[in-house]
């Protein structure tokens, strides 16, 4: 009896001390959804187009006719600049042209004069009533009057330029916006002096906000799968949930930095050696990102200038595709492919080969191996289980002798 207790006793504390099996590894239903494969870029909204309205004459601002957010229509005035200045020098120019041509009247007349002497002379020549030198003299008179009205044909063409380059100096006092759109920038303020001398002064910036264009910053490593035609979408700070949808119009094929390659290769060539490699070597560290542009209508102008956009750029996109959560792969076979792990029936596990498609590692698109519906291991199966799972049970306790 003694005995028959203790193995009883042992028995039932191997069964409560022993180490239970392990529970079965967490899995992950096969299910149908949209999945798309794409490239994540901010962007900056622009206008379509923008125009800085600048003056072409000097002096003070006279009035300005428009005022920020105003709408304006082209060849509408917006500005006036004082045309004291130009309006004299038109007067100026239009005197010049009547004094030639004043002078060209007189002349006309004297050749009338000189011609009818020289027809004269030659009459009288052939009657033998004048000599060879009188005739001779009137002929030289007559000629020398049509060479000054000839003079004074050129000149009055000067003239005529000169009034007409007056008259158009004269409309640079008054200007007009060059295209339709909404006044997005005043720089000056009436009573301004403005010197257009040597550069043209901006007066106002006009843009048309009905369509924005958006400015996309593409890596060098996504740039490459990246092509016009392709859908994208973005949104912005103030309206997250809103997408607005648009088509890539165009990538542009170097990145901005390069209208400055110049001024910087000109400047490390003048440079010590030392400061030119430190020069190079800090610009080929830096970000690179080439523009990829799109259009979007913005007929109620929420969009604005200078706003920033995430933009979704969509390289292949697939509905109803069966899907599992991408860390779900692990490694690849050498053909490409993926073994995962399928749940059976209660405790069965079984390896399966599994073809994939998309996968933006959030979820793969499975192409073939698998079922809607089906469940598989979740976490890569390719590691070998945890010393804890592949523990014995240790024996039971002998029942006796």
């Amino acid at each position: 009896m003694f005995f028959l207790a203790f193995a009883l006793c042992g028995g039932a504390l191997w069964f409560i001390f022993a180490p239970s099996a392990p529970p079965p590894p967490p899995t992950v239903p096969v299910t149908l959804a949209d999945i798309e494969d794409t490239v994540l870029a901010t962007g900056k909204i622009e206008a379509l187009k923008m125009v800085s309205v600048g003056a072409q004459a000097s002096g003070q601002i006279k009035s300005l006719k428009v005022g920020l957010g105003d709408m304006v229509k082209k060849g509408q005035l917006v500005a006036e600049i004082d045309s004291l200045t130009q309006q004299n020098a038109l007067q100026t120019a239009q005197a010049s042209l009547e004094t030639s041509r004043a002078q060209r009247r007189a002349k006309e007349a004297v050749l009338k004069q000189a011609e009818l002497a020289f027809k004269r002379q030659q009459q009288m020549l052939a009657e033998d009533a004048s000599t060879r030198e009188s005739y001779e003299s009137a002929e030289a008179t007559a000629n020398e009057t049509k060479a000054d009205i000839a003079a004074l044909d050129a000149q009055i063409q000067q003239a005529v330029i000169a009034v007409d380059t007056a008259r158009v100096n004269l409309g640079y006092t008054r200007i007009t916006a060059p295209i339709d759109g909404t006044v997005v920038g005043v720089v000056v303020k009436e009573g301004q002096t403005v010197n257009a001398s040597q550069t043209t002064p901006t007066l106002i910036k006009i843009a048309q906000l009905d369509k924005m264009t958006v400015k996309a910053e593409l890596s060098e490593a996504d740039v490459i799968r990246v092509k016009p035609g392709q859908q994208v979408y973005f949104t912005v700070l103030g309206e997250p949930d809103r997408r607005y949808e648009a088509v890539l119009r165009a990538v542009k094929p170097a990145p901005d930095s390069i209208a400055d390659e110049d001024s910087t290769t000109s400047s490390s060539s003048s440079g010590s050696s030392g400061s030119s490699s430190s020069s190079s070597s800090s610009s080929s560290s830096s970000a690179i990102y080439y523009d990829g542009l799109f259009d979007v209508a913005n007929p109620e102008g929420k969009l604005r200038i200078s706003m920033t956009a995430k933009v979704t750029i969509v390289l292949k996109s697939v509905k109803g595709a069966l899907t599992v959560p991408s860390t779900v792969l692990g490694h690849p076979n050498p053909d490409g492919s993926y073994m995962l792990m399928v749940a059976g029936g209660p405790g069965r596990i079984a390896p399966r080969r599994v073809r994939i498609g998309i996968d933006n590692n959030v979820n793969a698109e499975v192409l073939a191996g698998l079922s809607a519906g089906e469940r598989v291991v979740a976490g890569d199966m390719s590691k070998p289980a945890s010393s804890q799972s592949n523990t014995m049970r240790p024996p039971p306790p002998p029942m006796g002798f």
